[in-house]
């Protein structure tokens, strides 16, 4: 682990941004951070943890819970308009399918090489699918509210963030993704030059406005920079699983690379992108890069006279509350040294996403990651991801 009082960058512009920096210490000892700042809670989709994902409600819980920023993701829909679901699939976060007169509209396609079955967001228009609910898409999470809240668009997510930091005095940022963005071309309904659209009349388009832009794709995202856009660039990097004998990230698809990637037949995996030459190749074009969490601190299982894991707590399943956590790979210190900020992905309390030595608690996995020195973290719990930062530095 990197030393506590680790020297960091501190620089002019607000949290999480890159701007005419000088190395002093970390005025937070424990967080080694990038820019010598606190690390930033990043509502994923909201507060996913307790509320439907991605709707009004999610934010502005997640907001009233004390984030920092709030996070979406953006399809798009018949009628071209950018809406906030994680996926083209209505099926997996919506009641679609209780809803007879979209019924005929059930189609098997591919997302991205994978074949899915569903509604899409590309055959509905706006006003069709403003009549849905959404819904929880975690069983152990509260079902009660499913159904009862709408879809929003991009435009009212902005809305309410900038409506949301007058009311309560502090900034609100936004984390908008470009989700799918080759398979929507792919459809006639690329989405980069609405998404700039959008930015520009919010008047965000600065390396210090609230707002982070992320995406999967490169292309994406060098397709908005070559655009001219001069917000804080993320680039997302994926995996599909660990190897519990080894505690190495596996790759499967959809989550193998990135899409854009495999449309040009580049076989390589996300993996390229945290060595220190793909760290540089993303400095080309981003400010920081959003790994899955387990390229910094991956989990180890025990494996048996079988040559597999062990279901340690007895459960009858094999997950991450049988396994160990291990030490931090240089990922966040190789990041910082090419003047990447790094907000890894994602962040639960649900005890079978814990492993062991977490002892059911999700703020002992946040402390290890503030102190390997994340200068964000992407959380469904809001609260848990605030009362461990706190608890670091009070």
């Amino acid at each position: 682990m990197r030393p506590i009082l680790a020297r960091s960058l501190l620089c002019s512009a607000i949290a999480g941004g890159l701007a005419a920096c000088s190395s002093v210490p970390s005025q937070y000892g424990a967080f080694p951070t990038l820019n010598g700042q606190l690390p930033l809670v990043v509502a994923h989709r909201g507060a996913s943890g307790y509320l439907p994902e991605e709707t009004l409600e999610a934010y502005s819980r997640a907001i009233e819970l004390g984030a920092d920023v709030i996070e979406m993701d953006i399809v798009v829909t018949k009628d071209g308009q950018l809406i906030t679901r994680h996926d083209p699939n209505l099926a997996i976060s919506t009641d679609v399918a209780q809803h007879p007169e979209f019924a005929a509209r059930k189609k098997t396609t591919q997302v991205d090489g994978e074949t899915q079955t569903g509604w899409f967001s590309e055959d509905f228009t706006l006003a069709e699918i403003q009549t849905l609910g959404a819904t929880s898409t975690d069983a152990e999470r509260p079902q009660q509210f499913n159904g009862k809240f709408r879809i929003p668009t991009f435009q009212q997510v902005i809305d309410l963030a900038k409506a949301k930091s007058q009311e309560t005095g502090r900034t609100i940022a936004i984390y908008p993704e470009t989700k799918n963005p080759s398979y929507f071309a792919a459809l006639g309904l690329p989405m980069e030059d609405k998404f700039i659209a959008h930015i520009r009349a919010a008047g965000w388009d600065s390396k210090t406005a609230p707002i982070y832009v992320q995406s999967f794709e490169p292309g994406s995202l060098q397709y908005m920079k070559n655009k001219g856009l001069q917000t804080r660039l993320v680039q997302l990097i994926d995996g599909d699983s660990v190897d519990l004998a080894t505690g190495k990230v596996t790759f499967k698809l959809p989550s193998d690379r990135p899409y854009d990637w495999t449309l040009v037949g580049d076989k390589r995996n996300f993996d390229a992108m945290v060595t220190p030459a793909g760290l540089a190749q993303i400095k080309t074009y981003a400010d920081g890069i959003g790994p899955w969490k387990r390229f910094i601190i991956s989990i180890k299982g025990t494996i048996g006279a079988d040559g597999k894991p062990v279901d340690v707590n007895g459960d009858g399943k094999i997950n991450d509350a049988d396994a160990t956590s291990m030490a931090p790979t240089s990922l966040v210190a190789d990041a910082h040294k090419a003047g990447l900020f790094v907000h890894p992905f994602t962040f639960r309390n649900e005890s079978r996403r814990l492993a062991i030595d977490y002892q059911k608690n999700g703020k002992n996995e946040y402390t290890a990651f503030y102190k390997a020195g994340v200068d964000g973290v992407f959380t469904d719990f809001t609260d848990t991801a605030l009362a461990a930062r706190k608890a670091l530095a009070p």
